[in-house]
């Protein structure tokens, strides 16, 4: 019983500091909306500048895009997962459950990438039309900020090897990272929605 009280405390400690931090995360992932909503902008002005070159009916598959997408929001399922274990202090599961979205993660960007190269090597890159570049550009910065989100999941898998417990810093690391996951994946519905499904209609 007296570890169940400690626990408790520590959460309860835990929230009452934590928010400092997690409130400049929110903070950050505001600036990341003004620099996405800027390329959104962009590429809704240039999506119909296509200079001859191919159109996004002739370029996107659905198939695949299913697949990217079904990767990207059940790594999102899988990360709750993980943060629900981390509030029971089970390290040995959030450790497990940031493994598994690690690698639907890599397996979204690795479609991504062989998407990209594909299309690069029919000719459509981002130099054949401003409607590729706009979407090169929108895409890839999501892509990257994926590939920066998987660094840090590896980062906070290698602190976590060898502990029992959960400090108050991991907790909000954990966090931040779940804010960041989630925001990922809201961010990807849309580029889903607007750039590829309206492109294909």
């Amino acid at each position: 019983m007296a570890q169940n009280t400690t626990v408790q405390t520590d959460g309860h400690d835990e929230h009452h500091h934590e928010s400092p931090v997690v409130f400049g995360f929110w903070v950050y992932l505001m600036t990341d909306c003004i620099i996405f909503g800027t390329l959104f902008a962009a590429f809704a002005v240039l999506r119909n500048q296509f200079n001859g070159g191919p159109t996004g009916h002739e370029l996107f598959e659905f198939g695949g895009l299913g697949l990217e997408t079904a990767l990207l929001l059940v790594s999102s399922i899988t990360y709750g997962f993980g943060m629900i274990a981390a509030h029971k202090a089970e390290v040995s599961k959030v450790i497990m459950w940031l493994g598994v979205t690690f690698l639907l993660g890599l397996g979204f960007v690795g479609l991504e990438v062989r998407e990209f190269a594909h299309m690069i090597a029919d000719g459509a890159g981002p130099d054949r039309s401003a409607f590729l570049s706009a979407f090169f550009t929108l895409v890839s910065t999501h892509g990257l900020h994926v590939t920066c989100g998987l660094i840090w999941i590896v980062t906070l898998i290698v602190q976590l090897m060898g502990t029992t417990e959960i400090p108050e810093r991991m907790m909000n690391k954990l966090t931040c990272l779940s804010l960041f996951w989630h925001f990922l994946d809201i961010v990807w519905i849309c580029v889903f929605t607007y750039v590829y499904l309206a492109s294909m209609i």
